[in-house]
C-alpha cells in the first residue's frame, strides 16, 4: 500500500465512524418505537410464529374456520339484493357493502374501468363454495368475482357468533339457490 492512500482511507473509515455517530441519536426514536411493536410482529420478525391463545385464555376458536369473502356488484341495488339472500340463507352472519369502489382491470383484451360496490362477506370456510355457487347463480356479471380469505384471528365472541348463525347450514351441498 503506498502511503499516499493511508490517509484518504483512514480519513475515509473515521468520516464513516463519525456519519455513523451522528445518525444513531436519529435511530434511537425509531428504535424505541419498534419496542412497542405487539410481541407476535417482533415474533414474526425473529423468525419463530406467533402464539396461539392457549385454550386456557377462553379462546375455542380455530384459525381459519371463518373465512371474509369479497364479492364486487355493479350498483347497491344488486349488492343489497345478493346480501340479503346470502344472510337469509345462513349463508352468511353478516355482510358489509362498501360503496363507490373503482375497479380497474383487463377484460377482453382490452381495460377497464368501472365504479362497484364491494360485499364484504363474513361466513364459515366450510361455505365458501355454496356461497360461491349461490352468488354465480344470481350475479349479473359474465364471471364474478368471489374471493374468500380465512381469518386467523379476531374477536374471538365475534368469531364465535359468525359460526353460530351460518350453524344450520352444515353440509353446503345441501344449499340452492
Amino acid at each position: 500500500m503506498r502511503w499516499g492512500r493511508a490517509p484518504a482511507i483512514l480519513l475515509g473509515g473515521v468520516a464513516a465512524l463519525l456519519l455513523s455517530l451522528l445518525w444513531m441519536p436519529a435511530l434511537l426514536p425509531v428504535a424505541s418505537r419498534l419496542l412497542l411493536l405487539p410481541r407476535a410482529l417482533l415474533s414474526m420478525a425473529a423468525g419463530s410464529p406467533p402464539s396461539q391463545p392457549s385454550p386456557a385464555s377462553g379462546s375455542s376458536y380455530v384459525p381459519g374456520s371463518v373465512s371474509a369473502a369479497f364479492v364486487t356488484c355493479p350498483n347497491e341495488k344488486v349488492a343489497k339484493e345478493i346480501a340479503r339472500a346470502v344472510v337469509e340463507k345462513r349463508l352468511a352472519a353478516c355482510v358489509n357493502l362498501i360503496p363507490q369502489i373503482t375497479s380497474i382491470y383487463e377484460w377482453k383484451g382490452k381495460i377497464e374501468e368501472d365504479s362497484e360496490v364491494l360485499m364484504m362477506i363474513k361466513t364459515q370456510s366450510s361455505l365458501v363454495p355454496a356461497l360461491t355457487d349461490f352468488v354465480r347463480s344470481v350475479h349479473p356479471y359474465e364471471v364474478a368475482e368471489v374471493i374468500a380469505l380465512p381469518v386467523e384471528q379476531g374477536n374471538s365472541l365475534y368469531l364465535q357468533w359468525v359460526r353460530q348463525v351460518t350453524e344450520s347450514v352444515s353440509d353446503s351441498s345441501t344449499v340452492l339457490p
